[in-house]
């Protein structure tokens, strides 16, 4: 069985409720459980949440809530490879027989099913333990500045300020989105996200946006909307 598991807890302080709040008409949760539905890979779609009200909006865009999360697993502390161990062992405890288990974050109203499906073909045909989407820095970060205690400015890297952009190793940052594995993977604590055993899925800048601030949100929206007029 291949499962999405997508964590939607209820707190969030910089955008109240921001899990559920309306984007472009409707809650943000459910365009992840969409794109997860729509792309023919995953046998079910998990919210794993601590919220009532989280749940119900899950569930009527087809995921499903087999169980509630554990309020210690709902703080701002909590990394997200504890919250999904956490779903994979509660679903085995139920008897789900669990393959590929892809974590989906709920804020990736930019995510579509194709790149689901990208990255699930990337995994089954690579020797990778993860597969997770990513982006290319755009502005090389050898060439970053620091601002010193008296407002005054310092290269974070003296040797490189002076180097060519071309000159420089390109980098890249995990684009906060999908993370695919099998349900083994995610249990054994020795093997990370970010080890030299995973294998990045770089998506193109407009396909990628934080959103942790009313400015994220609104940019978000403006990509969005830009992206369905290109599907007219």
């Amino acid at each position: 069985m291949n499962i999405v598991i997508i964590p939607a807890r209820g707190g969030s302080k910089r955008i109240p409720r921001k899990n559920i709040k309306l984007f472009c008409g409707k809650p943000m949760l459910a365009y992840p459980i969409e794109a997860a539905l729509q792309s023919g890979i995953v046998d079910k779609v998990v919210v794993s949440t601590d919220d009532a009200e989280i749940a119900s909006i899950a569930q009527g865009f087809g995921a499903e809530v087999p169980f509630i999360r554990s309020g210690s697993l709902a703080d701002d502390h909590t990394g997200t490879s504890a919250v999904i161990r956490d779903a994979i062992e509660q679903l085995q405890v139920l008897g789900w027989p669990l393959q590929y288990c892809a974590c989906l974050y709920a804020t990736t109203p930019l995510l579509n099913a194709e790149t689901l499906r990208q990255l699930y073909q990337q995994l089954q045909t690579s020797s990778a333990d993860y597969v997770f989407t990513a982006a290319r820095f755009s502005f090389p970060i050898q060439r970053a500045l620091l601002m010193t205690e008296n407002a005054g400015v310092t290269p974070f890297d003296p040797k490189s300020i002076s180097k060519r952009s071309q000159d420089l190793a390109p980098t890249f940052h995990d684009a906060g989105q999908l993370y695919w594995a099998k349900a083994s993977t995610w249990l054994d604590n020795t093997k990370t996200i970010f080890g030299a055993n995973s294998r990045m899925h770089v998506l193109p800048d407009h396909l990628v946006q934080d959103i942790d601030t009313v400015e994220d949100w609104r940019r978000a929206e403006l990509l969005y909307q830009l992206l369905q007029q290109e599907k007219v």
